[in-house]
């Protein structure tokens, strides 16, 4: 149970729906038990955002990734009793701070290695929303864990629903696990039917609703691939043990087949309040103004396999995660400079995984590499990306 918090990007969709989760606590806490607290609040660039945020939850601390933006903020609240800092080195302050127990880092890219390293070291728990940080640096980030003596709480719904499933479990007696998937808004669409997609077309996911980066992923499935290296990371698995299933409607937000041949599923409506709020309050559950399932009028549940031959983005995760070394940083950065290429309109939909190919193809790759290997694994699969051009 997390007592005291801090949320690295407040303002992004994972960090909003956090503070949402708080406010429901507390107030059904009201006289019953004690509060959730919100130690620290940092965020990117969105300071009149913040600045509401400071104002109801009081930090005692809050940081801006923009120096600009800092001092902007700095000077909006400077009747109340915060210190604000900026840039990575805010954010590592933020994350150590000693007031907090636990950190959500929910920051979008390879800027929340740092961050979740310096509240690894500092004996933070991790409410790991940011994918970057196992996928480019799980190598690293494990043994630290082990070291410190922290816990990785998985804050992703397909993550949260296999870690609810191995409560109690001991690792040894997991066969596979059942990573599922929405398929997101092209599944059943063949290459030939997505080259002339749009970014709008992109951002129609069919269940969730996430930022514009990550709803991308989905509709490529680079964001099952991610889940895959997380997931092979999070729970001690080999991605051979590993197997992503499509369930379009996502109920069903993964499974786990143990050695006996059972299978144990988590379900429940696709709301991402739901896993965050286990992440604060595991082994405890809160209650959630959602929706209850109602199994009647769902009458069926039904399973595909994901179509790789469409979604090459998968097979190439699976070939980063067996690897290992610094391809995964590659096939992460690759991709978000694609993405962020194609949100700008400057690539087409299919562009992006040949992009993200391309990169893996010519990339030497680094076995146990140092924090600074995968930096530059990193730099050189964006710069390559960028170097492509922004030709059609």
């Amino acid at each position: 149970m997390s007592e005291n918090i801090v949320i690295l990007g407040s303002t992004g969709s994972i960090g909003t729906q956090a503070l949402e989760v708080i406010r429901t606590y507390n107030a059904s806490a009201e006289g019953k038990r004690r509060p959730l607290r919100v130690t620290g609040l940092a965020a990117n660039a969105s300071v009149e955002q913040t600045e509401q945020q400071i104002r109801e939850f009081l930090p005692e601390r809050a940081a801006m990734y923009s120096e600009e933006a800092a001092a902007d903020l700095r000077a909006r609240v400077k009747d109340l009793n915060v210190r604000i800092s900026a840039g990575i080195e805010g954010l590592e302050e933020l994350a150590a701070m000693p007031e907090a127990d636990t950190v959500l880092t929910a920051v979008v890219g390879m800027i929340g290695i740092k961050p979740t390293i310096a509240a690894i070291k500092a004996g933070k728990n991790i409410a790991l929303s940011n994918k970057e940080t196992l996928v480019a640096a799980g190598e690293l980030i494990l043994p630290l864990v082990k070291e410190h003596g922290v816990r990785l709480l998985p804050v992703d719904s397909e993550h949260s629903a296999i870690f609810q499933c191995l409560n109690g479990e001991r690792a040894e007696r997991v066969a596979e696990i059942l990573l599922t998937a929405s398929g997101g808004p092209f599944r059943g669409r063949k290459r030939e039917e997505l080259k002339e997609v749009t970014k709008e077309d992109a951002l129609k996911h069919p269940n969730w609703s996430m930022g514009a980066k990550i709803t991308i992923d989905s509709s490529t499935l680079v964001n099952k691939g991610l889940e895959v290296i997380e997931a092979m990371h999070l729970f001690g698995v080999t991605p051979e043990q590993i197997r992503v299933v499509v369930q379009p409607k996502s109920i069903i937000h993964s499974m786990v087949r143990f050695v006996d041949g059972s299978v144990m599923a988590q379900m429940g409506q696709p709301d991402m309040k739901l896993p965050i709020a286990y992440a604060f309050t595991t082994p405890d559950r809160m209650a959630l103004p959602s929706e209850p399932l109602d199994f009647a009028a769902l009458q069926q549940i039904s399973f595909e396999a994901p179509d790789t031959e469409t979604f090459r983005a998968l097979p190439l995760a699976y070939e980063a995660a067996k690897t290992l070394g610094t391809l995964p940083a590659v096939f992460n950065a690759a991709n978000e400079e694609a993405v962020a290429a194609f949100l700008k309109d400057e690539i087409r939909f299919l562009d992006i995984t040949e992009r993200i190919e391309e990169a893996m193809a010519r990339h030497r790759v680094v076995q146990q590499p140092s924090l600074e290997d995968i930096f530059e694994a990193e730099e050189e699969a964006r710069e390559f990306v960028r170097l492509k051009g922004k030709g059609r």
